[in-house]
């Protein structure tokens, strides 16, 4: 299950226990939208491995300037609370099963 990520909540869901996938995106956004049922694909099969968020740039954009999102959608990986990895643009399945393969 997709949690929804926020300015108020980032830190605490990037400093838990579990590594944490957020999806940048906007309601705009063809590619983003090309990607969301993807994004919850593997949000159901990583649950309990991987926390896979979701934040909209509109509402929080603080969180897409602290890490120099220009383009969406983007996807960074969080581990032990460090930036590891981020992913511009759309993919398929099995790339970013990939990427979250390399998480655990």
């Amino acid at each position: 299950m997709e949690v929804e990520i926020t300015t108020q909540n980032f830190e605490s869901y990037k400093n838990g226990e579990l590594p944490l996938v957020v999806d940048l995106w906007a309601t705009w956004c063809g590619p983003c939208k090309a990607i969301a049922p993807i994004i919850s694909e593997l949000a159901e099969e990583y649950d309990g491995k991987i926390v896979v968020g979701k934040c909209d740039v509109e509402d929080n954009d603080d969180i897409s300037i602290e890490y120099g999102v220009r383009n969406i959608p983007t996807i960074l990986f969080f581990k032990n609370g460090e930036l590891v990895d981020k992913f511009v643009g759309a993919a398929s399945k099995d790339k970013l099963n990939e990427k979250f393969q390399q998480l655990l």
